[in-house]
């Protein structure tokens, strides 16, 4: 197998761009190109996705046991001609002391050569000892190349190779100069999600043209070949589908679009249809048993939302009589009664009957873990015990809007043991057969919330 690790010495050094870049060209020279992500991440996947042609996997240790994301991988990459894995932060950044769960154990995990994306703005000579450093920190780590980018100008650039070269065995791979044109838009998520950037492809298409003119593609195919999967492992076994019964519509437009891809599998497999409705566009739903409202930027387009009425009493006329509804983040959002942002009001479904504001800073941010209560609303999965203690989960959370005074009255399906949710100590409002939370979760490393959904709503239906 032939794959890169796309890492840097810290975060905002350029490697998402780069790896956009990377994933495109070697798409235009034929390649199939399977792109992964490090962490709990929707938009980065988004723009990889639309620049490899096929869909990107996350590889997160929070919520997979190491064991299996290896074999995860290995599935993944079956029939590619090369992996691409993006990384998240820095190299060796960890909140542990010992580096765990970090790019480089990653790295380590899948015995992938990394590729050190710098930011060169305003380097010299000291790209030497930075670049030895690296080295040194981890010496079970291979760094295969580095990548100096945001050049100065070509005196600048040949400089920094110079010194490269002298000082360290490490390829340059490349000196990609400061180019503000192929620049994403930026919001406080991140990356703006390619599923609403109508420029989408043009914006690739200007990042795969700069690195193509930068860098050496000949020399990192052959690096990638370098790769070496640790001996023993194996594709994970996929569960056999089972035949679609229930019909589960999941909101995806401009303004809804975080959605783990292997998670919609998982639904698939366990029986469901995928029925994509907008809550912007379409006026009524369509013909479903249940909802999937996941996250995304509801108050970019809150206005639009307001205004189509008939889909937002459409949502809450389903939630009223009983139809089972998930809802995550943006989802939530959206079925409270008013959505604040910057001065500005609009009205959302109404199903929560409190007010959701937006903040100039994280309300909840990064992991979480949360204990089912006994107001969960999904039933065990048959087979499982019904006298087991209740089961924790490993989720993650990223919001900048709360909800405004929150009901004393609400059931919650959580008890929150780290992390913000709701009131910083329950989340998952519970009403009806709707489960509203803060949390994101991801169906990997036993978690199993897909089919305990799909179960839930053919027991509804």
């Amino acid at each position: 197998m032939s794959y890169l690790y796309l890492s840097a010495p810290s975060k905002s050094s350029g490697k998402t761009t780069l790896s956009i870049g990377l994933a495109a060209e070697l798409r235009r020279r034929g390649r199939r190109v399977q792109p992964f992500k490090k962490g709990p991440d929707y938009i980065d996947p988004l723009w990889l996705t639309e620049a490899a042609g096929h869909t990107c996997l996350n590889l997160d240790f929070n919520t997979t046991p190491a064991a299996d994301i290896t074999a995860a991988f290995c599935r993944q990459l079956q029939g590619a001609d090369i992996g691409l894995i993006e990384g998240n932060v820095g190299l060796f950044d960890s909140v542990d002391l010992h580096g765990r769960h970090s790019n480089a154990e990653l790295a380590r995990l899948l015995g992938a050569p990394v590729v050190l994306v710098v930011n060169a703005q305003g380097l010299g000579r000291g790209i030497a000892p930075l670049l030895l450093g690296y080295q040194a920190f981890d010496p079970a780590l291979r760094i295969a190349g580095v990548v100096l980018n945001r050049i100065g100008g070509d005196r600048h650039g040949g400089n920094l190779r110079r010194v490269v070269e002298h000082y360290t065995d490490i390829p340059v791979l490349g000196l990609v100069p400061r180019a503000a044109e192929v620049g994403i838009e930026e919001r406080h998520l991140g990356l703006m999600p390619s599923n609403e950037a109508g420029a989408a492809a043009a914006t690739v298409e200007r990042i795969r043209a700069l690195v193509a003119d930068h860098m050496d593609m000949e020399r990192v195919e052959a690096l990638a070949l370098d790769a070496r999967l640790p001996s023993g492992s194996a594709p994970a076994p996929e569960q056999a589908p089972v035949a679609a019964d229930v019909r589960i519509g999941i909101a995806r437009d401009e303004a809804f679009g975080f959605y783990y891809p292997d998670d919609l599998l998982a639904l698939q497999r366990a029986g469901a249809e995928l029925v994509p409705f907008s809550p912007v566009h379409d006026p009524q739903l369509p013909p479903v048993d249940g909802l999937f409202i996941g996250g995304g930027f509801p108050e970019y387009r809150m206005h639009e939302l307001e205004r189509n009425g008939s889909m937002r009493a459409a949502v809450a006329d389903f939630i009223a009589a009983g139809g089972p509804v998930y809802a995550e983040c943006g989802g939530l959002m959206y079925l409270a009664r008013r959505l604040h942002w910057q001065g500005r009001s609009s009205r959302m479904c109404g199903v929560l009957g409190r007010d959701v504001a937006m903040h100039a800073r994280p309300q909840g941010r990064g992991y979480v873990r949360l204990r089912e209560t006994e107001q969960f609303p999904w039933a065990p999965l048959p087979g499982a015990s019904q006298n087991s203690a209740p089961r924790e989960i490993a989720a993650h959370e990223f919001h900048h809007s709360a909800l405004v005074d929150p009901d004393p009255d609400w059931r919650f399906a959580y008890q929150v043991l780290r992390g913000t949710g709701i009131d910083g100590r329950h989340d998952g409002v519970v009403h009806n057969n709707l489960l509203a939370s803060y949390a994101h979760l991801r169906d990997v490393g036993g978690v199993g919330w897909t089919a305990r959904f799909v179960e839930h709503v053919r027991a509804m239906k």
